[in-house]
């Protein structure tokens, strides 16, 4: 088994700023196509998805199973996560916020965060040119 390095030779880091921001939004499950939907409209590709619990401002709310009444205290969620360039970042939290909303109370959160180092694993790239579409594709 041979290790690559990290940076192939002939690969440079993109420097065109650098700054990588990693966004997460939770929301509810049935606004993640509409999420999707947004995003994809924004030019924002590179999005993972996960099901999560949680929970928020919502209250909790009281379901009857096999006739016992149970206090449901976790909201089933999505979770996006959306590493992109500092350029990027107003046009996907946008995105995100518009195919989530709904005006009711537990629509969701939007986080970002600064990301250390990104690296994209085939090329070797690093920072913003890790997370920038293959071939430049996704501007405006």
């Amino acid at each position: 088994m041979t290790i690559r390095p990290p940076l192939r030779s002939g690969c440079r880091p993109h420097h065109g700023g650098g700054e990588v921001k990693l966004v997460i939004g939770i929301v509810r499950p049935e606004r993640a196509n509409e999420v999707l939907e947004e995003l994809y409209r924004a030019n924002v590709r590179g999005v993972s998805m996960s099901r999560v619990q949680g929970h928020g401002g919502e209250l909790d709310r009281v379901e009857t199973y096999r006739g016992t009444t149970v206090q449901m205290g976790l909201a089933e969620k999505v979770r996006f996560e959306i590493a992109v360039s500092a350029e990027f970042v107003d046009r996907t939290v946008d995105a995100l916020a518009k195919g989530a909303r709904t005006g009711e109370v537990g629509d969701g959160k939007i986080f970002v965060l600064p990301l250390d180092r990104t690296v994209r694993i085939r090329t070797g790239e690093t920072g913003e040119g890790a997370v920038t579409p293959v071939g430049g594709e996704g501007t405006e």
